[in-house]
C-alpha cells in the first residue's frame, strides 16, 4: 500500500510542477500546437514517467498514478473556478494585441508572437489589414480573437440578406 501512496504523491508533485512550469515559462498558444511544441509535450511526459511510477510497472501502479492525476486535475480547475487569483496565476489574464489599427509590440514581445504570426491570425479571421483590426485579443486559453468594424457590418449584410430571402418564402 506504501507503493501505491508513493506513486500518488509522485504522481500529484510531477503534475503540479508541470503546470507551474508551462505558467512560469509562458503559454502563447496552447490552443494551436505547433509541431514543436507536440515534440516538446511527448518528450515531457515520456521523461516524468518515471518519476511518477518508479520500478513499479504493474496495472496498479499506472492506475494509481493516473487516478491521482485526474483528482488534482480535478481539484485544480475547483480551485480556478472558486478563486479568482488562483485562476489569473494559472490560467492568465487577456492581452491586447491590436488595438484601433495599431499593433502593441511591446504586448506582443511579451508573449512571443511575431508580426507574421498575428497577420496570418487576422487573415485567418477573413480580416485583409491591421488597420482594419478594432481589436484583436490573446485570451487566456491561447486563442487570438480579432474584432473589426469591416467584418461586423459584412455580417450584418449577411444576415439582412438572409432575413429577406426569408420572408419573400
Amino acid at each position: 500500500m506504501s507503493d501505491i501512496l508513493s506513486i500518488a504523491l509522485r504522481s500529484a508533485i510531477v503534475y503540479l510542477c508541470i503546470v507551474l512550469f508551462i505558467r512560469l515559462f509562458g503559454k502563447k498558444e496552447l490552443s494551436q500546437l505547433s509541431v514543436i511544441d507536440l515534440v516538446f509535450i511527448l518528450l515531457i511526459s515520456n521523461s516524468v514517467q518515471n518519476a511518477m511510477v518508479g520500478d513499479n510497472t504493474s496495472l496498479i501502479g499506472g492506475l494509481a498514478a493516473a487516478i491521482t492525476l485526474f483528482i488534482i486535475n480535478m481539484l485544480l480547475r475547483f480551485f480556478i473556478f472558486k478563486f479568482r487569483p488562483v485562476e489569473k496565476f494559472l490560467e492568465g489574464e487577456p492581452l491586447t494585441l491590436i488595438y484601433k489599427g495599431k499593433i502593441l509590440q511591446k504586448h506582443l514581445d511579451s508573449v512571443q508572437i511575431t508580426i507574421d504570426e498575428l497577420h496570418a491570425t487576422v487573415r485567418e479571421h477573413g480580416v485583409e489589414k491591421i488597420s482594419e483590426v478594432d481589436l484583436a485579443v490573446l485570451e487566456a486559453d491561447g486563442n487570438i480573437s480579432v474584432l473589426s468594424h469591416n467584418f461586423s457590418h459584412q455580417t450584418s449584410r449577411k444576415r439582412k440578406h438572409h432575413k429577406a430571402l426569408s420572408q419573400n418564402q
